[in-house]
């Protein structure tokens, strides 16, 4: 008998993962994660039923989501990371001798756990003498903060359940001013293929560009993501990810990766013509 990971990604659209075993299965009372080893994917966590990441593609994510704005700040030395609990932000940081504090936000012990059990090389992350991890609400984490991070990386899975709070309009709010006057900060931003997934995107386009002077969003490839598409935003006190961005400065670094690359950088932001279309219409709402 085969045995199936299934994930609806709508209701009429699920996404299928052949498993070889189930290698843990626990709840917390933030949500229910599980592990699976597959072929084609190796080792996957879900959530409450819906893929977070795999062994096969977390590098996308991590990526994209660290040395994007990595190559465009200057000097980044105090880092926040919300969520990340999985240690894959963490260890692409730690790539950068130049930053003193990671701090890691997340709320769920058990999630941090099984990660450094079941998923070590994104785990190594956090072993970094930089790194802080404090399980804690992200947003009331926020509140006490002014002026203090030079970047903050929300890295929280989706805009419900128990991070519902990292998508509101406080929170970006807080996140501007917990962020000093040349602070960045990105996010993941979802996935805008499907109707049903569209408004969430709009809704997080529509709150970073109140809150932020300068927005812009860019795009990845992630197989178990819906649609295999995936999208980040970029918001900023002072620094454009484009005209800002030094590549020669990131070349130098020497820093080996397997998705992100400077002529990349630029592509991302380079979005199919129904996203901008989407984006645009939101701006001009406001």
């Amino acid at each position: 008998m085969q045995f199936w990971f299934e994930e609806f990604h709508t209701l009429n659209t699920k996404m299928s993962i052949r498993v070889d075993k189930q290698l843990f299965s626990g709840s917390s009372e933030y949500q229910q994660i599980d592990v699976f080893h597959s072929p084609e994917f190796g080792r996957f966590l879900s959530s409450n039923g819906s893929v977070v990441f795999s062994e096969a593609d977390e590098f996308v994510y991590d990526e994209m989501i660290v040395h994007v704005p990595m190559a465009v700040h200057p000097n980044v030395k105090k880092v926040l990371v919300i969520g990340g609990g999985d240690g894959g932000v963490a260890r692409e940081l730690s790539y950068y001798k130049e930053i003193e504090s990671i701090d890691v936000v997340e709320e769920d012990k058990l999630f941090v756990e099984v990660c450094k059990e079941w998923f070590p090389d994104n785990a190594c992350g956090l072993d970094d003498e930089r790194v802080n991890i404090y399980y804690e609400n992200g947003l009331r984490f926020l509140r006490s903060k002014k002026d203090f991070y030079d970047l903050i990386i929300n890295d929280c899975t989706d805009p419900l359940g128990h991070t519902a709070g990292m998508f509101t309009k406080e929170f970006y709010g807080n996140c501007f001013k917990a962020l000093n006057d040349n602070g960045i900060m990105v996010y993941q931003h979802g996935s805008p293929f499907f109707d049903e997934d569209e408004e969430s995107c709009r809704a997080m386009h529509r709150k970073a560009f109140k809150s932020f002077p300068i927005n812009r969003v860019y795009q990845a490839h992630i197989p178990t993501c819906p649609a295999g598409y995936w999208l980040f935003g970029f918001a900023s006190k002072k620094y454009h990810p484009l005209k800002d961005f030094n590549e020669t400065r990131w070349d130098e670094r020497g820093i080996k990766t397997w998705y992100y690359t400077t002529h990349l950088h630029r592509g991302a932001f380079m979005l199919p013509r129904y996203v901008e279309d989407m984006l645009s219409e939101e701006e001009k709402n406001i």
